[in-house]
């Protein structure tokens, strides 16, 4: 056994690894579908469409008498964990010590975790915008009131999920989506700094602060992820993601293989980023390996609303 494949089975490089990935994750893939660890690589789930209904039980049982069945009607459907890896060649093994051969393979771990998890938040926007389909076109222009219009779409959303307050809801704006948002007049004359009486100033509101606009004070986020749309060997075409759009979501900080979210990432327990080894067939490379399993997948494709901005 190599210098290599002892460092990287070892329980601290194991754990150093597993934190990097979870430092790592980026915050709006966590926010349209955060982890649901899962004891098998396969398994089930509930998924829910607009037919599926969720009734508040009795919960009082009678002296003697059988308490109420807890059902879901929603349909069972597989959740199936299918694995990933990303690949670290380090070089010139015979000339690093110990210690810096396992500061190697820690640098190795945050780079590769780095690029998994922008690998994983492309693959989940684009599953929410399928599933949210085209969407429904909004100018904001001077006479548009932006908070309303998403006002309504939080009480859809609220309703499609029929989870009630246990149910939180998100928002998810696209860069140039937000940047229409906040420079709205029907946005910026809601904030004031000051004592709000005449001296006061306008103030631009920020996502932090944003939630409190609307009805139920939704977690707010804002997507400035970018990608590069022309083919190999073209000028570069760099486009945001979600752009134009905003999404409003059901979702659940910690959710369940139940509960009728929008979307959620299954993953496989302790399983995240493992790290190993393996010789390159040219005998002149060593290669530290990182693997993990993971699903996305839409639970509820009726909870989602997907408004397309623009200024006219």
């Amino acid at each position: 056994m190599s210098r290599l494949s002892d460092i990287s089975a070892s329980p601290v490089l194991r754990e150093f690894a597993q934190g990097a990935a979870q430092a790592a994750i980026m915050p709006v893939a966590d926010f349209l579908a955060p982890t649901v660890e899962v004891p098998t690589s396969v398994g089930r789930y509930k998924k829910y469409t607009e037919k599926d209904r969720f009734r508040i039980p009795n919960t009082l049982r009678s002296i003697g008498g059988r308490a109420t069945e807890l059902r879901f009607e929603a349909q069972d459907e597989t959740y199936n964990c299918e694995p990933h890896a990303l690949d670290y060649p380090v070089d010139n093994l015979e000339k690093l010590e110990s210690g810096d051969l396992e500061n190697a393979l820690r640098e190795g771990a945050v780079a590769v975790a780095e690029v998994a998890a922008l690998a994983h938040e492309k693959a989940v926007i684009d599953a929410a915008i399928a599933a949210a389909g085209e969407g429904d076109g909004k100018a904001w222009d001077s006479s548009a009131d932006p908070v309303a219009d998403i006002d309504t779409a939080i009480l859809d959303v609220i309703k499609a999920a029929k989870y009630g307050s246990l149910m939180g809801v998100g928002v998810l704006f696209g860069a140039s989506a937000w940047v229409l948002f906040k420079n709205a007049a029907a946005v910026r004359g809601r904030f004031v700094v000051g004592n709000g009486k005449a001296g006061g100033s306008l103030a631009v509101p920020t996502e932090a602060v944003a939630g409190n606009l609307f009805v139920g004070t939704p977690d707010v986020r804002t997507s400035y992820m970018v990608y590069d749309d022309a083919p190999v060997g073209v000028t570069e075409n760099i486009k945001f993601v979600l752009n134009t759009s905003v999404l409003v979501f059901a979702r659940r900080q910690a959710p369940t293989r139940r509960d009728p979210s929008f979307m959620k990432t299954f993953r496989l327990m302790g399983k995240y980023m493992v790290p190993s080894s393996y010789m390159r067939d040219d005998g002149r490379v060593e290669v530290a390996k990182f693997d993990w399993s993971e699903d996305i997948r839409v639970t509820n494709a009726a909870a989602v609303k997907r408004l397309v901005v623009s200024a006219s």
